[in-house]
């Protein structure tokens, strides 16, 4: 009798873990999105109970789709285990204590639907169980791609790092570079450690010569993880601004942060600074190390500048100075005056490394936009789209904004679910966001009418037509609505996409 009652409980659990793998799998994409982090998905499943664990969820578009990374299979796994023994052991202990059919039958249903209810808490108990062995794992990947660099002398590398900015900087140096070297960069926003290892470890090759490495960091220290892993010697510090306030909590936290790179670099190193930017200039006075200023202001302090700048709806032409008079006129297909400071950036490492004006001008007019980033998009409608969908933050909506203001004919129109991640200052950024909105835009889509009602204060606060305001639940309903304002000729800038995390 037990023995089939126990064959019992594994061919039923068996079934019901098959049925279970979907949910679970929907919390294995919430724990990717957090970044495997226990502590930030805990507080993700606190904030969004409702979606977490009701069984008729609302179908959502799904932007970023989970990946069955080695690491993800190995927690998909995990959770799997810790599930059976979850709902093995009452069931095994009690019903074989208790010799009563319905009395197992009962136990057997009621752990079945305790288990497959709780997975997404099951999945955070099994991400903390699972951190050793990662931790362990990631070491052993780190260790091999520092080797892997320390092992290249001739190696130039360059690390970038900023709260906004350092993406398109990035390919913008490696742009450049590329007129005169073979360049490495690490793709997309792989700015971690993991992602910078994986790069190091399988792209990086002898005929190499410079690895730009992005830098990216929500906590103190992370930085200089990354500058001890990828140990460059160039540093290039783009901005600092309210990003990640929930985990920074203060400016003075996100400058410590972003100034490890500097720290890091070694005594030949040098370091370069956006100077016209009020937090980096304070870091910049106090480095003694080798370092060059870059900007628009004070350009006596500067080391590499732009002048005669003109910005156009197609892009931007400016002149290219130094400290030492040389001068080249430059052209841009890249929208916006705040992208002439990431070119500048690009310039200063170019002549670093040696490259002459005339390079570093031809290396300009060859950069591309990043997607998603202001990119500017003909819709064979005729509507003009500017697609800055990636990530917003104070600074970028501004400029964002300013780029749409360069258009005079059309209708300008804004989808938008606001701004993220800037802890006690969003509501109130985000309303500034709207009085902003309000000089600049004829319509205004705004994504989730909660997280959105501080702009929709501000554009009042505008004396924003109200007629004009459209408030939908999420970016197919916005399209929907697009389609009945705009028409050829209109220019539709879409500002900032949440991540699939988000939500009201």
């Amino acid at each position: 009798m037990k023995l089939q009652f126990i064959l019992l409980v594994v061919a039923i659990g068996s079934v019901f873990m098959v049925a279970a793998a979907k949910r679970t799998k929907e919390s294995l994409h919430m724990v990717q999105l957090e970044g495997y982090d226990a502590e930030h998905y805990l507080k993700w499943l606190g904030s969004n109970k409702k979606r977490a664990y009701s069984f008729s969820k609302e179908v959502q578009p799904i932007k970023k789709p989970l990946v069955m990374t080695q690491r993800a299979t190995r927690l998909f796994r995990a959770n799997l285990v810790l599930s059976v023994i979850i709902y093995s052991f009452p069931v095994i202990l009690l019903g074989s204590l208790i010799d009563n059919v319905i009395f197992t039958a009962i136990l057997v249903l009621v752990s079945l639907g305790a288990v497959y209810y709780l997975q997404p808490i099951i999945l955070a108990w099994s991400t903390i169980l699972m951190k050793p062995v990662e931790n362990r794992i990631n070491m052993g990947f780190y260790t091999s791609a520092q080797n892997k660099i320390r092992s290249r002398e001739d190696l130039k590398v360059v690390g970038i790092t900023g709260s906004f900015g350092k993406t398109s900087t990035k390919f913008i140096v490696g742009t450049i570079l590329s007129e005169r070297f073979n360049v490495l960069n690490t793709p997309e926003s792989y700015n971690t450690p993991m992602g910078l290892s994986k790069v190091i470890n399988n792209d990086l090759k002898d005929e190499h010569e410079v690895f730009i490495a992005e830098m990216g960091a929500k906590v103190i220290g992370e930085i200089r993880e990354l500058a001890e892993l990828a140990q460059p010697k160039i540093g290039i510090l783009t901005s600092i601004g309210p990003v990640h306030i929930e985990t920074f909590k203060n400016i003075d936290n996100i400058m410590k942060t972003k100034y490890e790179l500097i720290e890091e670099l070694p005594t030949d190193g040098v370091a370069v600074f956006n100077y016209d930017n009020e937090h980096i200039r304070k870091l910049a006075d106090k480095t003694f190390k080798e370092k060059l200023l870059y900007g628009f202001e004070n350009t006596e302090k500067l080391d590499v500048y732009a002048e005669d700048i003109q910005v156009t709806e197609e892009g931007s032409t400016f002149t290219l100075r130094d400290r030492e008079g040389n001068s080249i006129m430059c052209s841009t297909k890249l929208l916006g005056k705040h992208n002439i400071y990431n070119l500048l950036a690009g310039a200063c490492a170019a002549k670093i490394l040696g490259l002459s004006f005339e390079e570093i001008a031809r290396g300009i007019s060859k950069v591309e936009p990043v997607e998603h980033r202001l990119n500017l998009i003909k819709a064979p409608n005729g509507i003009i789209i500017i697609d800055d969908a990636f990530n917003s933050n104070p600074i970028g909506t501004k400029a964002a904004l300013e780029v749409l203001g360069q258009f005079k004919d059309g209708k300008k129109i804004i989808v938008t679910p606001g701004m993220i991640e800037l802890g006690d200052m969003e509501e109130e950024a985000n309303r500034e966001f709207g009085v902003n909105i309000g000089k600049v835009c004829d319509y205004a889509i705004l994504v989730g009418e909660k997280r959105t009602r501080p702009i929709f204060e501000g554009l009042l606060e505008s004396n924003f037509k109200l007629d004009n305001i459209i408030v939908v639940n999420n970016l197919s309903e916005a399209t929907v609505e697009l389609g009945k304002i705009s028409k050829s000729g209109d220019v539709v800038l879409f500002e900032n996409d949440l991540p699939d995390n988000y939500s009201e």
